[in-house]
C-alpha cells in the first residue's frame, strides 16, 4: 500500500532525539527523519547514533544563513525551542532571546514547504504573548490551529510530566483528531473515554504506569562512572555521597518524604536555608513512591536537593538508567558524551512515548490527506512505486 511509505519529519531543538523517537517505525510511526538540529554536539552525536547521520550541530540561525545546507522538502517540522525562557525557574524571563526561537521554527516550516507543523514546549507557552504572536503568525502562512496542554502519565510514560503542544495544519482542522486521546488513566479515575486505546476486552484503560513498573526489576548500581557493559548496567551507576548526605537519606526512609520531614526528624541535619523556607519546594530532597508515576524528570535528577529524585527504598538518587525509563526510552537508546552530558540528554528530552502518541494525531492527518490525493491521482507504476522506495533511503 502507499501509505506504508514514510512520511519526511525535519527535528528542530532536537536534542538527542525523544521527540523523533516517538514518530519512528519502533512506536507504532510511520516517519524518516530527513533533518534534524541542535547546537549542543554530545546531544547531535546521541541523535546521529539512533536516527541517522544528518543532525546538524549549530545555531539555528547560522544554520538558515548557510548557503551550504539545504532545507529538504517535508511533510512535518517538529520541535522543542529553548523552554527556559518561559519556565517558572526563571524569574528574570523579560527580554529573553530564548522566547523568540519559534521565529527561525516558524522559517523552516516555510522553507521545508510542509502540511503540518508541532511545536513543544513547557505549559506556561499556552496563554502567553509568545503563543498569540506564534498563532498568528502560522494563520497567516495558512495553518489552522490547535494546542493542548497533556500528561505524559496519560500516554504510558510513568512519569506526570506535563507539556504543552501547538499543532499547526494547512490542509484540516487539526483539532478533528488533536489532543491524542490517552491510552492511561489515573487510578481509581472513572474512564469515560472507551475510545481508540481501550483495552479490547474491558473497555477501560489501563492505570498510570509506576516506578515500580520501570525500574522495580534493577539490581543496586555499581560504581559512579559510566560502565562498558550491556544495557540497562551501563548507565546504572550511583554517585558518592558524603557522610552528611547518606545520613539525610537515612533519616527520610519512607516513600513520598521530603524535606520537611527531614526538618521534623533530624533538624540537625536540615540546611538552613530550607528551615527559612517554609513553603514551597515539597518535592525538594523528595522520595519517590513506588506505585505511583515519578514527578517531572529534569537534567539535574541525580541531585535530590533539587527534586523528588530520592530512590523509592535505597538511600541513594536515581541512577541515568532509571531516570531514561521513567522518561520512557528504551535501554538500546543509544546517549553520547560525559555523564552530565547524558543526563542533559535524558532530562531535556520529550518522553518518547508521548511523542508517539502526539505523532499518531499527525499520522492521521496525513494519512486523510494522502487517501484524498490517491483519489484524484492515477495510482503509480511499480517503477514509480520502486523509485519513491529508492528516494526515501537516500
Amino acid at each position: 500500500m502507499r501509505e506504508s511509505y514514510p512520511f519526511k519529519v525535519i527535528d528542530l531543538f532536537a536534542g538527542a532525539g525523544g521527540l523523533t523517537s516517538g514518530f519512528s517505525e519502533k512506536l507504532g510511526n510511520n516517519f524518516q527523519s530527513v533533518l534534524a538540529n541542535d547546537f549542543n554536539n554530545c546531544a547531535v552525536e546521541a541523535y546521529n547514533a539512533n536516527f541517522g547521520r544528518h543532525c546538524v550541530c549549530g545555531d539555528i540561525i547560522a544554520l538558515l544563513s548557510n548557503p551550504n545546507i539545504e532545507i529538504p522538502k517535508a511533510d512535518v517540522v517538529i520541535g522543542g525551542p529553548p523552554c527556559q525562557g518561559f519556565s517558572l525557574l526563571n524569574k528574570n524571563r523579560d527580554g529573553d532571546l530564548r522566547k523568540e526561537m519559534w521565529r527561525p521554527f516558524l522559517e523552516v516550516v516555510e522553507r521545508a514547504d510542509v502540511d503540518v507543523f508541532l511545536i513543544e514546549n513547557v505549559p506556561q507557552l499556552l496563554g502567553s504573548p509568545e503563543y498569540f504572536a506564534i498563532v498568528e503568525r502560522a494563520q497567516q502562512m495558512g495553518f489552522k490551529i490547535a494546542s493542548a496542554k497533556l500528561c505524559a502519565a496519560d500516554y504510558g510514560v510513568p512519569q506526570t510530566r506535563h507539556r504543552a503542544f501547538i499543532l499547526g495544519c494547512r490542509f484540516a482542522d487539526p483539532q478533528d483528531v488533536f489532543p491524542p486521546k490517552p491510552t492511561h488513566r489515573k487510578p481509581n479515575e472513572n474512564d469515560e473515554t472507551n475510545g481508540l486505546f481501550a483495552d479490547s476486552i474491558s473497555g477501560v484503560l489501563p492505570v498510570w504506569r509506576t516506578v515500580r513498573d520501570a525500574i522495580g526489576d534493577l539490581k543496586p548500581p555499581v560504581g559512579i562512572e559510566i560502565r562498558q557493559t550491556k544495557p540497562p548496567y551501563d548507565l546504572h551507576f550511583g554517585r558518592t555521597p558524603t557522610p552528611n548526605s547518606l545520613a539525610r537519606y537515612q533519616a527520610i526512609p519512607d516513600e513520598g518524604m521530603n524535606r520537611f520531614d527531614l526538618q521534623r526528624l533530624a533538624p540537625e541535619l536540615t540546611p538552613d536555608c530550607w528551615i527559612r523556607k517554609t513553603s514551597g519546594g515539597t518535592d525538594l530532597f523528595g522520595r519517590l513512591w513506588w506505585d505511583k508515576p515519578a514527578f517531572t524528570i529534569r537534567t539535574e535528577f541525580f541531585k535530590p536537593e533539587k527534586g523528588r529524585y530520592l530512590h523509592p527504598s535505597q538511600h541513594r538518587p536515581i541512577t541515568h538508567r532509571e531516570a531514561a525509563r521513567l522518561q520512557s526510552f528504551p535501554d538500546n537508546f543509544l546517549f553520547c558524551g560525559s555523564k552530565i552530558e547524558i543526563a542533559k540528554q535524558i532530562g531535556n528530552a520529550v518522553p518518547p512515548l508521548l511523542a508517539a502518541a502526539v505523532a499518531h494525531s499527525i499520522l492521521e492527518l496525513l494519512c486523510r490527506k494522502r487517501q484524498v490525493v490517491e483519489i484524484l491521482e492515477p495510482y503509480p507504476t511499480d517503477s514509480q512505486l520502486k523509485n519513491e522506495a529508492v528516494l526515501c533511503l537516500v
